[in-house]
């Protein structure tokens, strides 16, 4: 027993981020055991906190009710919301009829914000000042509320209407007289968010200013919370994640604990995407079987093209969906970047045509199959390039994830023209096919 106290108290020791890290390397028995000796040692909200929101909802469903809501009543507003979004609608309910009136209002009406907007990113626990304070007035409410408002990095000026009048800087009020006004102090054009702005746009914002906070108000600029930088980055690296897994046609929402039964549903749809594109290639080789029957070189010869038509658009449909969720590109620069990638195609196919020509040349004797390999090549991989900018554009153009479908799409256009252009080319070309 003496010796679980002292293990225990090694762990209340560490970072919540440690603890959280040991949890997840626990079975549920064993998770939910120690989850409940944290809440006895105070450290079960912040633990919590620090883990993923579906496996902290899982944890939290094993305790008891009233643990739970106690341990949700000390959370910070914008980690509970997220632990409540990933649970049961019922276990939810529950969890926020145990809580005060004031917290499970302030809970609720979180919760009504999209997640993938401002509100939804929020803590409305922000430290508003009005101008007409002094340093020493704002110091003394800065230290009242430090541990209901968690982490301040800025305090903002508000009217009597809650109105956001600017920003303050702690180290200009700490390091000013005790008698100066706020008014001198306060930073006007400060910058803010929607409550409904999207949570990329609001990622971009602290990446384009270094800021650790941003204020969030409504239509009429009344301050509502704020948003802090280290929320930005768990948005930062779901939206990464997510093009990634895009970009590899598997799905944003699985994982390495998804059950087997979960990830099949998830990607057989977009494997069976794939096998419609296959089945159109195959179609386009069926067409021209008695080509290839009379030149069985093109047969060796044909996934060269493709391969390097679909790697060719890959790399461009990649930097072309990367710069459009850092804001890089707009329409204007998007139809520059065509002509530039029509080029690069050009060069590329080239080069690549070329070398590939010549070794069909040396390979076979055969200088005609060598330019129709090499033309062949020279149009897919410029083509490719096209797409993998037009794709893109297109897609957000219709309101959808660039990198929702630029794989899918890219592998079937280049896959049924590579083997397209090839055996009409070779047919045009070569004395045996006439």
């Amino acid at each position: 027993m003496d010796s679980e106290r002292i293990v225990l108290r090694e762990l209340l020791s560490q970072d919540p981020a440690d603890i959280a890290e040991v949890l997840g390397e626990l079975s549920d028995e064993q998770a939910a055991e120690l989850l409940h000796r944290l809440y006895l040692g105070g450290a079960a909200a912040k633990t919590l906190a620090e883990m993923d929101p579906e496996e902290s909802a899982e944890l939290m469903q094993k305790l008891d009710r009233q643990m739970a809501s106690t341990i949700l009543a000390r959370m910070d507003p914008d980690d509970a919301v997220d632990l409540l979004e990933e649970l049961p609608v019922d276990v939810r309910k529950e969890l926020l009829s145990r809580l005060s009136r004031h917290d499970a209002k302030l809970l609720t009406d979180l919760l009504a914000f999209p997640a993938d907007t401002a509100g939804g990113l929020m803590t409305p626990e922000v430290v508003a000042l009005s101008l007409s304070m002094t340093a020493q007035d704002a110091i003394d409410v800065l230290r009242q509320r430090q541990e209901k408002a968690g982490t301040v990095y800025y305090a903002y000026a508000v009217d009597n209407a809650n109105h956001l009048q600017g920003v303050l800087s702690l180290r200009d009020i700490a390091l000013a007289r005790p008698d100066r006004s706020l008014g001198e102090l306060v930073i006007r054009d400060a910058v803010a968010v929607r409550v409904d702005q999207d949570v990329e746009d609001v990622a971009k914002l602290f990446d384009k200013y270094d800021f650790f906070a941003l204020p969030v108000v409504d239509a009429e600029d009344r301050l509502l919370g704020v948003i802090t930088v280290d929320d930005v980055i768990d948005v930062i690296r779901e939206e990464a994640t997510e093009d990634i897994y895009r970009l590899a046609s598997v799905p944003s929402a699985e994982g390495v604990d998804t059950s087997w039964w979960d990830s099949l549903r998830l990607r057989l749809p977009w494997l069976y995407g794939k096998l419609v594109a296959g089945l159109l290639a195959a179609l386009v080789v069926g067409i021209f079987e008695q080509t290839i029957v009379k030149v069985a070189a093109l047969a060796v010869v044909m996934g060269v093209i493709v391969g390097q038509g679909g790697a060719s658009g890959m790399q461009t449909a990649t930097i072309i969906t990367r710069g459009m969720a850092l804001g890089e590109i707009d329409r204007a620069r998007g139809w520059r970047l065509l002509g530039k990638e029509v080029l690069l195609g050009l060069v590329n196919g080239l080069l690549l045509g070329g070398t590939v020509g010549l070794i069909m040349y040396a390979w076979k004797g055969e200088a005609l199959l060598g330019v129709a390999v090499s033309i062949a090549m020279l149009l897919n991989v410029v083509v490719a390039g096209m797409i993998g900018v037009l794709i893109p554009l297109l897609l957000r153009a219709i309101g959808r994830d660039p990198a929702a479908a630029s794989s899918l799409v890219l592998t079937a256009i280049t896959d049924v023209l590579g083997f397209a252009l090839l055996f009409v080319l070779a047919g045009l070309l070569l004395p045996a096919l006439r």
